[in-house]
């Protein structure tokens, strides 16, 4: 179903029938922020070593003075990350790309939307772009072209991906240029 498909079925319901929706949207949210944390530790692998990186290399740039506690290690890798900057930095990339005519307009808009919400059905980009369903597969299709977006099928649903290429640029602290 698509997004403007619920959004008009949304309308229809009564308050009770909406308190409902929003309790299951919550219990949704929840399930998957829970298999996005289950994931993480395989995914900062997995990143970590397509720019030839280990655990081990960026335990060794952590002052030795400090303790090394959860809340450290947390700390330490928003340094490097730079969380807070990295939605800036994603989208004026996404800019540049534009401008120069690599990527269609509106792109900028679906990778923010991914962003936040981490996956996304395919069939919602056009939506989120707010383009029209052709243009919505040509900015998906670009994107992953780029390698900026992920997809285990042609209808499975879009992620964020993370290319080796861009690691420097996406998260400068992390990955230095060499």
């Amino acid at each position: 179903m698509r997004l403007d498909q619920i959004l008009v079925s949304l309308q229809e319901c009564d308050d009770n029938g909406l308190h409902s929706v929003e309790g299951r949207c919550e219990e949704i949210l929840k399930q998957r922020d829970a298999e996005r944390k289950e994931k993480a530790p395989a995914d900062a692998r997995a990143l970590l070593a397509s720019v030839g990186l280990s655990l081990k290399d960026i335990a060794r740039k952590a002052p030795a003075a400090k303790p090394k506690g959860a809340i450290y290690q947390v700390d330490f890798m928003e340094s490097l990350v730079q969380p807070d900057r990295l939605r800036t930095r994603i989208l004026m990339w996404a800019e540049e790309e534009i401008r120069l005519g690599e990527l269609p307009a509106r792109s900028g808009s679906l990778l923010e939307a991914l962003l936040y919400r981490g996956e996304l059905p395919r069939g919602d980009a056009d939506a989120i772009a707010g383009t029209s369903e052709r243009q919505g597969r040509r900015i998906v299709s670009a994107l992953l072209e780029k390698e900026v977006l992920t997809s285990e099928s042609p209808r499975a649903p879009l992620g964020l991906a993370f290319p080796a290429s861009l690691a420097s640029r996406w998260m400068p602290g992390l990955f230095p240029d060499k």
